[in-house]
């Protein structure tokens, strides 16, 4: 089936674009530098991440600073399936409202978007066999933003991707808070966003209402018409009205998809410095799809090799696993082979816990290539037979960014919307905000999963999403983030 909004007709390949017969709507090819206005590596006008613990001043989690384990939710409990740890019973975590979930991370309420969740037989005794539906999509994501020139975006709309060729189980059970609207129209769009930035002042409710409301498809004919229609870029326009955390916003959200992804591991490797979470974030959670298409466009845009640039920014067993997600060869059959789940936990014990030392390459293997609803059996079947979830073996195996990749990859097999979740928390908790990982999560999965996203965050933290953006963020920068969120 096609991600609603796409038309089917495929990713165009990017070298030769745009398509003949449309350059009076495209720029010319090969004039997509790498944007020279965006952040300066190593001392950009957004404050660095901090490199260990939950920072108030908002950063990502230090190397291994999940939650302790026994702790992050859906972990399985040893000797038995999962439970939400601390939670006394019959509080309701972990059940939605009107049935029961699998064991582990809260689920949403039961619902159907495009097909229902996937039915494999599974281990642990889950209330049905329920699988958890797998998380697909286009992924895109900037970092920081700079205030200086901002160049144009290559528009690789209105053509954009197919996902009919994705295994089933990858485009159930998800849905986006942003859908794409209903009779639209570019050149009214264009003139409104025009209107609302001509003479003194700018209209910024009218760009709200304009932005949050369309597809990333229909962003990107929004800016092919504004340039026919009135021969200027609408980016540059936008530019030059807005500033600090709206503006990186607005920027985020113009962005094609493919070309954000690319876009953000170039400049996590650009200059002084490495923003290694963002290079987790990205890698580990995409399909294999998504991973080759980001390696082409990484090519095709800023004429650079990915895996060369991972392995001159990265070193060890963290690039070994960088390199191995972005091959795009992980296995996405949806089936689960049980016998294949209890030999891989027995392998994956026998390489950590079970001897002095850690054969890492063995975790490297099995995590790299097995699916993620073969590996959340595997989660089930190791803390059944070594009376200690995985999660936790990897924290005592393991440690710094390698740890964090591979614990990345574990969660997404649990629950990729609660992975997320947790990366939206601690971008905002504590005495300031990491509005940059905010921006990037919520823009690149409001076309994708943040309605579920959303449901878990309540459920992990007692408080909505919503309240808690509020709470953090202010002016029109709140706004446009609440209207995405959908509330």
């Amino acid at each position: 089936m096609s991600y609603p909004g796409y038309p089917p007709t495929g990713y165009p390949p990017f070298p030769g674009y745009p398509p003949a017969g449309q350059e009076s709507s495209f720029p010319p090819p090969g004039q997509y530098p790498y944007p020279s206005g965006f952040p300066p590596m190593g001392g950009g006008a957004y404050p660095q991440v901090p490199s260990s613990g939950y920072p108030g001043a908002g950063g990502y989690p230090a190397p291994g600073g999940y939650p302790a384990p026994g702790v992050y939710p859906g972990t399985p409990q040893p000797g038995g399936a999962p439970s939400y740890p601390a939670v006394p019973p019959g509080q309701g975590f972990g059940v939605p409202p009107g049935g029961a979930g699998f064991s582990g991370y809260p689920q949403p309420p039961s619902q159907s978007y495009g097909g229902g969740p996937t039915q494999v037989p599974l281990p642990g005794g889950f209330p049905g066999g329920q699988m958890p539906s797998q998380y697909p999509g286009q992924a895109p994501y900037p970092s920081q933003i700079s205030t200086e020139s901002f160049p144009s975006y290559p528009v690789f709309s209105p053509v954009s991707l197919d996902y009919s060729s994705e295994p089933a189980a990858m485009t159930q059970g998800t849905q986006g808070t942003i859908r794409p609207a209903a009779n639209f129209d570019a050149m009214r769009d264009a003139e409104i966003l025009r209107k609302a930035m001509k003479g003194f002042g700018t209209d910024e409710q009218a760009i709200v209402d304009v932005v949050a409301n369309r597809s990333n498809d229909q962003r990107q004919k929004i800016k092919a018409a504004f340039k026919t229609m009135y021969g200027k870029d609408l980016i540059k326009d936008l530019k030059s009205e807005l500033s600090g955390n709206m503006e990186e916003l607005i920027l985020a959200l113009f962005m094609p998809s493919t070309y954000y992804d690319a876009w953000s591991l170039r400049n996590a490797m650009k200059g002084a410095g490495t923003q290694e979470r963002v290079l987790i974030e990205i890698l580990c959670t995409r399909t294999n799809q998504e991973i080759r298409e980001i390696v082409r466009c990484y090519q095709s845009e800023f004429g650079r090799d990915l895996e060369k640039d991972i392995r001159s920014d990265t070193s060890g067993h963290f690039e070994r696993l960088l390199v191995s997600m972005c091959q795009g060869n992980r296995d996405e059959n949806q089936s689960v082979n049980h016998q294949m789940a209890q030999d891989d936990a027995q392998r994956l014990y026998q390489a950590g816990e079970g001897r002095l030392g850690t054969d890492e390459s063995c975790f490297n293997m099995i995590l790299a290539t097995r699916s993620f609803p073969q590996l959340k059996a595997t989660m089930e079947a190791y803390s059944r037979m070594a009376n200690r979830d995985l999660l936790s073996s990897v924290g005592r195996e393991f440690s710094g960014y390698v740890e964090s990749g591979l614990k990345a990859i574990l969660q997404c097999a649990l629950s990729r919307p609660a992975f997320f979740a947790e990366r939206l928390y601690y971008s905002m908790k504590g005495a300031g905000t990491d509005d940059s990982t905010l921006v990037r999560i919520v823009v690149t999965r409001s076309e994708i999963d943040l309605v579920q996203i959303k449901q878990m965050f309540t459920q992990m933290y007692q408080k909505t999403l919503g309240t808690v953006i509020a709470s953090d963020t202010s002016g029109d920068y709140r706004k446009l983030l609440l209207a995405i969120v959908g509330q």
